[in-house]
């Protein structure tokens, strides 16, 4: 089974997200398991400092960008990503979570629209 690190860390006002507060340790990572997409744009939410927020990473959660549970049933292989910032901010939280970047968004849904969009409009081809 692979597994995806996660290290704890401190990120510094020098950093790219400054308010950050790294995540935590391992989780198993399963090529059986691929997140749902909960929103082709992302979730502009603000985030309290020095609370713990769990993003839901499986896509099933009703309460996006945040996780209510739901993986542990449709999803056991995709637990949330957990973090605290360092201060209130106002963030745009992924919700195709296919990021690169998680919990943030990095524009990849533009590569899930496009990838909709696509399977609509051309035709698929018979074997």
């Amino acid at each position: 089974m692979n597994v995806l690190l996660q290290s704890k860390c401190v990120l510094t006002s020098t950093s790219i997200r400054p308010w950050m507060v790294c995540l935590t340790a391992a989780r198993p990572c399963s090529q059986k398991s691929k997140p749902a997409v909960a929103s082709k744009l992302p979730y502009r939410v603000k985030l309290t400092g020095g609370k713990r927020h769990s993003w839901c990473a499986c896509g099933h959660s009703k309460k996006q960008p945040f996780c209510d549970g739901s993986h542990k049933k449709l999803a056991p292989d995709l637990p949330p990503l957990r973090f605290v910032p360092e201060k209130d901010t106002t963030a745009m939280l992924c919700g195709c979570k296919h990021t690169a970047n998680p919990p943030y968004c990095d524009g990849t849904h533009f590569k899930v629209i496009f990838r909709s969009i696509k399977e609509f409009v051309l035709p698929r081809k018979s074997s």
